[in-house]
């Protein structure tokens, strides 16, 4: 049995609403509804929704614990066989309370208190969308940001950037190969000046003696 809620019993004492409660129970369970009044239909639920739970296992120890409230055997083999099962798709809400009014004669509040017969619809949870987060507020420029905030600010380095420093590398080293052969030219310059100095050389001698040569034969 659940915990006795606060406020007056339904009966004189606790072991005579324990009873009340479970002759409603079996009688629910028997016919699939009963009118009674709303107080006793309020105090009912839960006890016909826990039972309906051990129903649900099915096993030896729980039909143990409903024949301690229903003693009735034939309403318990209906529980497991019959109500137990048709609830294996519900989590809870087996049952449903409908106010009908007030009765005649002492004008106590009835309500009809039945097994739910619909079929619980299969829902699938639903994963919730993150909102978008406000952008952070820009750090004051005369403070430099440092830790992860700065290396999330920094820009990444493209690719692109390294192949042109390894084309101007290239660039470089064929420049300095263009300007190294210029000196073999220069050599050839040279030696070509030097032979040149040579030859005019070796007719000023030619000449010279030439010269001496005349004055003897005249």
């Amino acid at each position: 049995m659940p915990t006795p809620t606060k406020g007056r019993r339904l009966g004189g004492s606790p072991a005579h609403q324990r009873h009340m409660l479970a002759n409603l129970a079996t009688a629910l369970f028997e016919h699939g509804k009963i009118t009674t009044t709303e107080a006793r239909a309020r105090r009912l639920r839960p006890v016909a929704e826990r039972l309906i739970t051990f129903a649900k296992r099915g096993d030896l120890h729980a039909r143990r614990q409903v024949l301690t409230t229903v003693t009735d055997r034939d309403v318990v083999h209906k529980m497991f066989e019959e109500i137990g099962p048709s609830f294996s798709a519900r989590d809870g809400g087996y049952t449903r309370i409908t106010k009908i009014g007030p009765r005649k004669g002492d004008n106590a509040p009835l309500a009809v208190i039945e097994l739910v017969s619909e079929e619980a619809e299969v829902r699938t949870r639903r994963r919730r969308t993150r909102r978008p987060q406000p952008a952070a507020p820009a750090a004051p420029a005369g403070r430099p940001r440092r830790g992860k905030a700065a290396e999330a600010e920094a820009p990444a380095e493209e690719p692109v950037e390294a192949a042109d420093s390894v084309d101007e590398a290239e660039a470089d080293s064929e420049a300095v190969a263009d300007t190294e052969e210029p000196d073999d030219e220069v050599e050839d310059v040279e030696d070509s000046v030097e032979d040149a100095d040579e030859d005019d050389d070796a007719e000023s001698d030619d000449e010279a003696e030439g010269d001496d040569e005349k004055p003897k034969d005249a």
